[in-house]
């Protein structure tokens, strides 16, 4: 996702990320509207109309990947990639030619936000977004919702042997792991790197490691975070998992331990990575490029590490016999 940015003289994001006044606050306000299969926000279920905008170097946006491969929406809802370093105000599309998005036509994220008809009076342009390809307009920009609505409101477009992500059983206790993990893990992280003072940093360092060392306890003797299965859980966690070692260890100063130096939730990683074919929607080299290209109040140089290597997400995990 995007926060607030400044601009250098050479056109690139200086990045005013660090709040100087102590802990880092994520703004959690987004667009309401909702695709769903009754329409009711204007907006219904029909394969082929929206265009999901994602950055590979964000975490929030590879939710939204991971769910669409696992529930094989990949004909149904087409995808436009961003690159992984934004400009001062957006997400831009210099991956593809002509650095525009080959089907809304835009050079930048921001203008399909600016195609609503009331503008979009928030800041950030965020990714993941959801396009209406027929009018050109963002709808939706809430990653939460968005990724429960691929389970529940495009369910007559799954695979056949798609998983059950957020079973009607087990959703009371995903939410509670997933709004621990947002809170210490996910959003934890950026707490760490974006703390403008030594007490909000350590504050955030130890509440990250402690859920870390929780969920290395309640993963031990499970393969999965919730239940016997994959869910919504898993997919909201393993994000910033994949991203620990390459970005959050040294970037945002998250040292106590490496991805790799937890034997868990590493062997954990690399099941999902494997088994889940997790690791075909990651780029670690947009990764690395986003986060330290972007961020210059942290990282000022803009010098992207050569690691970490990378090798050790295929060897064997182990896992298997825990499945229950």
């Amino acid at each position: 996702m995007m926060g607030e940015t400044s601009t250098t003289s050479d056109g690139t994001s200086s990045g005013s990320y660090v709040n100087t006044g102590g802990s880092f606050e994520r703004k959690t306000r987004y667009i309401p509207e909702r695709i769903t299969q009754d329409g009711r926000d204007g907006f219904p279920v029909e394969p082929g109309r929206y265009r999901l905008i994602v950055s590979r170097a964000c975490p929030w946006a590879h939710r939204m990947i991971l769910t669409r491969q696992l529930l094989g929406l990949q004909d149904v809802i087409g995808m436009g990639v961003a690159g992984p370093v934004h400009d001062a105000d957006s997400w831009t599309f210099d991956l593809d030619p002509g650095e525009v998005d080959p089907v809304l036509g835009i050079p930048r994220l921001k203008d399909a936000y600016d195609a609503r008809p009331e503008g979009y009076p928030e800041s950030g342009v965020t990714v993941p977004a959801f396009v209406d390809t027929t009018t050109g307009r963002v709808v939706t920009n809430d990653f939460h919702q968005m990724v429960k609505d691929l389970v529940t409101e495009w369910g007559e477009h799954h695979r056949p042997d798609a998983p059950d992500l957020w079973p009607e059983h087990l959703r009371d206790e995903i939410e509670e792991v997933s709004d621990l993990v947002y809170r210490d893990v996910n959003n934890g992280v950026y707490r760490c790197g974006f703390a403008g003072s030594q007490e909000a940093y350590e504050e955030a360092y130890e509440q990250l490691f402690a859920r870390l060392d929780w969920l290395s306890d309640r993963l031990e003797g499970r393969r999965y975070l919730v239940g016997d299965q994959l869910t919504l859980a898993d997919v909201r966690l393993w994000p910033t998992l994949v991203r620990f070692d390459a970005a959050y260890h040294g970037h945002f100063k998250c040292n106590r331990h490496k991805l790799t130096e937890l034997p868990v939730l590493w062997a954990y990683a690399r099941d999902l990575w494997q088994t889940w074919d997790f690791g075909a929607t990651t780029d670690l080299d947009q990764v690395k490029a986003h986060y330290y290209a972007t961020h210059r109040d942290i990282n000022p140089t803009g010098v992207i590490p050569a690691g970490p290597d990378t090798s050790g997400w295929t060897t064997p995990h182990g896992r298997e016999a825990l499945q229950r």
